[in-house]
């Protein structure tokens, strides 16, 4: 039988598993943050986790590109200095934090929420690219805008920028692809800033 680590609180083992709950965080990680938290002034931790409960609670999606926003519309969206008929299509949040820390893109973004993964069970209808699909029609001469499918260059990524060409390529939208400085099935979260923006910058027409 496994050793099953005992804990002398029900409170503390409620605690560690809470904790341990999080990505990337064993049983003993979260024992540590624990003890760690039960040393702390009780204010100090009172305003932690009342952080946490606010960004639950208060933090929404933007209505036009579903990026994490404290309003309807996120703040990018709202930018009148933005170029509003540039849209960079991302799989995740991650993915538009990583963009804007290169200063190289100024336009807005559309987030995906995921990629197509058959093995994973996630379809088109999982993901936001129906409102894409709404967002390039509604726009006035889609022919002069554009869109910039930032996706991973592995088999899943390809296979949704494919689906997402088809789905747009009728509007007559202009469509490309990053340039291929980061490595094949490379996450934009983890290129580094310079590598990222010169894929922005050098961005191609994309070819199914």
């Amino acid at each position: 039988m496994a050793y099953k680590e005992q804990y002398p609180s029900a409170l503390l083992t409620e605690a560690v598993e809470a904790i341990s709950s999080l990505p990337g965080v064993g049983r003993r990680s979260a024992l540590r943050l624990a003890l760690h938290l039960l040393k702390q002034p009780a204010e100090n931790v009172h305003h932690f986790t009342s952080a946490i409960n606010d960004l639950r609670d208060g933090v929404c999606y933007c209505q036009r590109c579903r990026m994490i926003s404290d309003d309807e519309i996120c703040a990018i969206c709202a930018d009148k200095t933005r170029d509003q008929r540039t849209i960079c299509v991302v799989e995740s949040v991650r993915d538009v934090m990583s963009i804007e820390a290169t200063g190289q893109y100024h336009g807005v973004y559309h987030v995906l929420g995921g990629i197509i993964s058959p093995i994973a069970g996630v379809g088109p209808s999982d993901l936001t690219i129906g409102q894409l699909t709404e967002r390039v029609n509604a726009l006035e001469n889609p022919q002069t805008a554009e869109v910039i499918l930032a996706l991973s260059g592995d088999v899943e990524g390809e296979t949704t920028a494919f689906y997402i060409y088809r789905q747009i390529e009728a509007s007559g939208i202009k469509v490309s692809s990053l340039a291929r400085g980061l490595g094949f099935g490379d996450d934009l979260e983890y290129a580094d800033s310079l590598t990222l923006g010169r894929s922005i910058t050098n961005r191609q027409i994309f070819k199914p």
